[in-house]
């Protein structure tokens, strides 16, 4: 006779997907800074959260008529202060956490968001503003016992929050493509493959593509989908790579746009087929299984 695992009790089960990613968020700042300095400012983390948390709370009652909790406000806002870096201005942190929160009310279809708020914001940034828009990048180095001590909590994280698969998928795929880019390109392995360690990845990998709002419905799906970010984002550094005028926007955060582009997507056809899924058979009045 076959057993059903019970769930977690007592805290464990107080703790969500949302918990389990604000933890993480946290200790790439704390982290970040502590070793790097990655803030660059306090008035950079007010502009930030404050612009998300004011936002998500004037929204919310807007549009459904209650204030929401405000942690994913929490989480988005820290995370554009740790990856946005403008040049001396605090105004991209105001506009683009204004963005970041208003997508998630505008930006809608069958009453569900499609972007992750952080990504569209940093990508329209990057768009609209690039001269004085930039990304984290070598600041973060590659300090192993860093790079460790975020992987090992990331992979708790996301195992905890049911994603684990869709981090992988990418992982997996972004190693095989940094292999055949390596030999296209002639580079050494590893030129191609330390991106990974950087915090552009990081949030990617286990915020940002596993955020359960704006993933597919299905694990098959998930998986599909990551591997799918995984090659629209080689096919744009690729282009880079070969200075091509169409990849010349792009080339600053090509894993950010290639979710950018492909998550939206995604989402849409899977809302549709679940909604095409739920809707009685004309024949037998039965919703399909």
């Amino acid at each position: 006779m076959s057993t059903t695992p019970s769930a977690p009790s007592g805290f464990l089960s107080k703790i969500g997907p949302k918990h389990m990613v604000s933890t993480l968020i946290t200790m790439i700042l704390v982290f970040g800074e502590l070793n790097f300095g990655i803030v660059g400012g306090f008035g950079r983390m007010v502009a930030a959260l404050g612009t998300c948390m004011v936002v998500e709370a004037v929204l919310s009652k807007a549009v459904i008529g209650r204030t929401v909790p405000l942690l994913s406000a929490y989480i988005s806002g820290n995370s554009m202060v740790i990856l946005l870096k403008p040049q001396d201005v605090l105004w991209p942190f105001a506009l683009g956490a204004a963005m970041a929160i208003s997508s998630k009310y505008v930006l809608r279809w069958r009453g569900r968001h499609l972007w992750n708020p952080t990504n569209l914001a940093i990508c329209v940034l990057l768009l609209i503003a690039p001269s004085v828009s930039a990304i984290l990048s070598h600041e973060w180095g590659n300090a192993w016992t860093t790079n460790a001590i975020v992987w090992v909590v990331g992979l708790i994280v996301v195992q905890r929050a049911k994603v684990l698969h869709i981090s992988i998928a990418y992982v997996l795929a972004f190693l095989a493509l940094a292999g055949l880019r390596a030999w296209h390109l002639d580079l050494p392995y590893l030129t191609e493959a330390a991106p990974l360690t950087g915090p552009m990845y990081q949030l990617l990998v286990f915020f940002m593509i596993t955020d359960p709002a704006t993933t597919v419905a299905t694990r098959r799906g998930r998986i599909s989908v990551a591997v799918g970010i995984a090659v629209l984002e080689h096919i744009l550094r690729l282009g880079a790579d070969s200075q091509a005028a169409w990849a010349t926007p792009f080339q600053t955060a090509p894993a950010l746009f290639a979710l950018f582009f492909l998550g939206p997507i995604a989402k849409v056809v899977s809302l549709e087929l679940q909604a095409r899924d739920s809707e009685p058979s004309p024949l037998t009045g039965k919703v399909a299984a």
